[in-house]
């Protein structure tokens, strides 16, 4: 009698700890009492975040879980759905979680739209099977052991993702049925990365896939509305890059999205939006996300530049560049805060470029070419704006002078190409483009200008000297003409 009482009181004890752990007292489900003598599903269900909160197998599979009588509790008349399959699994979902009540009701604070955002994402396709969505809720979430994302035992957890997605996008056969020319080795990438590897070793704070792609609503690369579209890509990481509370640890600045925005390529991608103009990705990398390093900035750049890159390579700083360990591009250009080329920054004064390491003193033959040419250019500039001015008074003056206009686009393109020849620092050959090309182009233009407006003054001049001429002429013909007549009228009187 005793050991009767005391197995009763154990049994109560037990279920009341139950209760105050947040879960169901298996009894109150009959259809969990059922399964878990087998084991299995109702063992993954034990952690479910769903059976902490109550919720029976019913609430998914429909039917009486009050009854032990297994044909009433899976009866068509109680209810019963059975196992879900293709898209219904995810329309079962929505039957709690795209109603805010029945969410508030187990207090939960997750947005409703999950299910809406993944039929307009790339997941919500058709499979193959032209039946059904490529993914479900339980592909990501699993279906009876599903815990809260914020949970290290969730798939949907931080340092989880990168081999989720993986499950399907390093599938190479897998991935050819729906899209054969998308990349398989995304995660291995990843695992390169900066975010990867911090990853790896158990930070859940760096980006994995859902932070830069979205996890429900998760659309092409090409989609306006993706978070990975081009325009979108430097917001998309400013998200993290711009959080100085968020960032604090790794001591890394968080000024970059404001510094690009400024640059010449932010103004490209941001204002114009040209999406041709580099974002974050196109120099740190996509899934293999990295800081270029000293020997990979030039490469990284060169990749576009490509012909600045060559001529720098065979100048004489790229061996006093590597000597000092300097980053080649950036030492002039900056890195996020990229400017417009411009003559400034050619030259000795304050704002040169040239004068961070070239003075009067110290590297001295550096400090007089760049001070040539500098003077290349602006007497380039100098003559370009005389012989613009000298061709609009001729075509103010109406004389036609739309070749010599045209031709003088030439002295522009000698100035495009200095911008790339100085990165050779050789004189002889900046000299060439500059001298040889522009100003031979300007000096031209001035000679023809000037001689269109010469022409106009010698026709001014000389169509009022024909004038003056042709009005003596007249003046004189009027006059003989008079005297002939006064002549015959003196013969008839």
């Amino acid at each position: 009698m005793k050991n009767i009482i005391f197995f009763t009181f154990t049994f109560f004890l037990l279920n009341g700890f139950s209760f105050l752990n947040g879960k169901a007292p298996e009894s109150s489900d009959q259809c969990f009492v059922c399964h878990e003598q087998l084991g299995g599903v109702a063992d993954l269900f034990k952690k479910d975040i769903h059976f902490q909160k109550g919720i029976s197998c019913a609430g998914c599979h429909g039917g009486d879980s009050k009854t032990d009588d297994m044909d009433k509790a899976m009866s068509k008349s109680a209810g019963f759905l059975g196992i879900p399959k293709g898209d219904d699994i995810s329309l079962r979902c929505a039957n709690c979680h795209a109603k805010k009540e029945m969410m508030q009701k187990y207090g939960s604070h997750l947005p409703t739209n999950q299910l809406e955002l993944l039929k307009a994402s790339v997941h919500g396709k058709l499979s193959t099977t032209g039946k059904e969505k490529i993914v479900q809720c339980i592909t990501c979430h699993n279906a009876h052991g599903i815990v809260s994302v914020k949970s290290p035992a969730s798939p949907v957890y931080p340092l989880n993702i990168p081999n989720t997605c993986g499950k399907c996008h390093s599938n190479a056969k897998f991935m050819q049925t729906y899209n054969p020319s998308l990349a398989v080795d995304q995660v291995a990438k990843y695992r390169t990365s900066v975010h990867g590897m911090l990853n790896a070793k158990g930070d859940p704070k760096p980006a994995e896939c859902a932070s830069c792609h979205g996890s429900h609503g998760i659309r092409a690369t090409a989609d306006t509305k993706s978070q990975v579209y081009a325009l979108n890509i430097p917001e998309t990481c400013s998200k993290c890059h711009s959080d100085a509370e968020y960032m604090a640890g790794y001591k890394i600045p968080t000024d970059q999205y404001a510094k690009y925005a400024i640059s010449v390529h932010g103004k490209a991608l941001l204002e114009k939006h040209d999406v041709g103009a580099p974002a974050c990705n196109s120099c740190h990398g996509n899934h293999g996300a990295t800081p270029p390093g000293v020997e990979s900035i030039s490469k990284v750049c060169g990749s576009c530049h490509a012909l600045n890159a060559d001529l720098f390579s065979s100048s004489p700083h790229k061996q006093a560049f590597d000597k000092e360990k300097l980053p080649e591009c950036e030492t002039c250009h900056s890195n996020h805060a990229i400017m417009p080329a411009t003559k400034a920054m050619l030259g000795v004064s304050k704002e040169a470029v040239c004068s961070k390491c070239h003075t009067e003193s110290k590297s001295t033959k550096g400090y007089f070419v760049a001070q040539k040419m500098r003077s290349y250019v602006d007497s380039l500039d100098a003559s370009e704006a005389l012989a613009l001015k000298l061709i609009n008074e001729a075509e103010q003056k109406g004389m036609e002078i739309s070749e010599t206009k045209f031709k003088l686009r030439d002295a522009h393109q000698a100035k495009l190409e200095a911008r790339t020849m100085v990165h050779s620092f050789n004189e002889e050959k900046f000299k060439e483009v500059v001298v040889g090309k522009g100003l031979a182009v300007t000096t031209a233009s001035i000679s023809e200008a000037k001689e269109a407006v010469d022409n106009y003054f010698f026709r001014r001049y000389g169509l009022m000297v024909s004038v003056l001429i042709i009005s003596v002429l007249s003046f004189a013909l009027y006059l003989y003409i008079k005297q002939i007549e006064k002549k015959q009228a003196s013969k008839i009187s």
